[in-house]
């Protein structure tokens, strides 16, 4: 039987329904704070962000977004998110999903490291375990039964799949098609398809690709080209400043405006029925993330996603929510 980390076979690419498409959905990684350049720890992480979920909320909303919130075992256990965003969700201005961090969610039987900051890579009743009370948690706090899932880290196993079906989750999205982790112990998901398909037998699990595309004239090359540059950054840097190759994943986390309008139109041309765009919420302020170190780091977050959501209505690609694509697709 295929385990969810590897390639799917042709037969397994989704189809929804006529008129569908193009559509796109938009995942927070909503997460603790914590220091990306440094060890993993159980403890020392901080939920300073929590409050700027408000106001990224009250801008979905404004935009006729639906935005979809990943979240892990802090945030479940944080009042303030818990307040801001359970009304939100209950009323459908929202949707709740899954984020596993292993290495802060209970229970906490494994050593913290670099390898098992992956849950695919925990025994499988671990995972399991862990899930499940993250699960549970989220279902109290928020009032609402998560139907989708993306391993933090991107970080799927080989029992990640069976965990996923037995526990009623009809979508995953920890696929980040085109990247390879498994330098850190991790899954390499260069070959990884970009548009939705089915997980193994019996269309029971959805995988939705978190969007990331080759664009310029040699991005009909990007899928080999690319990883064959690998081991040189440079000539790959070279080829995205003279705007031959790029590599764009849909995101305001190191990328621009222009470049994820340029990717947008890549997707499009390329027939995707459903791009997923994703950010970290600690994002929402500054000092954080790599991404937003001051105010007007954050004022260009905002910026980019303004631009980028009046392309896409621009281009008619019209926002979609978990449970529409559920209605949509054909099984």
């Amino acid at each position: 039987m295929r385990s969810i980390v590897d390639l799917p076979d042709s037969s397994a690419a989704a189809r929804f329904e006529p008129g569908f498409g193009p559509r796109f959905v938009l995942t927070v990684d909503t997460e603790e704070e914590f220091d990306w350049d440094a060890p993993f720890e159980r403890s020392g992480h901080g939920l300073d962000h929590v409050p700027r979920l408000r106001k990224f909320q009250q801008f979905c909303e404004g935009q006729g977004v639906v935005p979809i919130y990943l979240i892990d075992y802090p945030i479940a256990t944080s009042p303030m998110a818990v307040e801001i965003l359970r009304d939100a969700a209950a009323g459908g201005r929202a949707e709740i999903g899954i984020q596993l961090h292993p290495w802060v969610n209970p229970p906490h039987d494994e050593d913290v490291n670099n390898h098992n900051s992956f849950a695919g890579n925990l025994p499988a009743e671990l995972e399991r375990a862990k899930f499940r009370m993250l699960r549970e948690r989220i279902a109290s706090s928020f009032g609402v039964s998560p139907m989708i899932y993306r391993a933090g880290r991107y970080g799927l196993g080989p029992n990640t799949a069976a965990l996923l079906r037995e526990e009623g989750i009809a979508i995953d999205s920890s696929v980040r098609a085109r990247f390879d982790y498994s330098a850190a112990g991790g899954v390499n998901y260069r070959n990884h398809p970009v548009r939705p398909y089915w997980v193994g037998e019996g269309h029971r699990l959805l995988e939705l690709p978190l969007t990331t595309v080759f664009a310029g004239p040699l991005r009909r090359l990007g899928d080999w080209l690319y990883p064959a540059l690998w081991r040189a950054p440079v000539l790959r840097g070279a080829l995205a400043r003279a705007g031959l190759l790029d590599r764009i994943p849909l995101t305001p986390e190191g990328v621009t405006a222009a470049e994820a309008i340029r990717g947008i139109d890549a997707a499009l041309d390329e027939g995707l029925p459903l791009l997923v765009f994703s950010f970290h919420s600690p994002s929402l302020r500054p000092g954080h993330t790599p991404y937003v170190r001051d105010e007007d780091d954050l004022d260009r977050l905002y910026d980019w996603w303004r631009e980028v959501l009046a392309h896409l209505r621009q281009r008619g690609v019209q926002p979609a929510t978990v449970a529409g694509i559920m209605e949509a697709v054909e099984v």
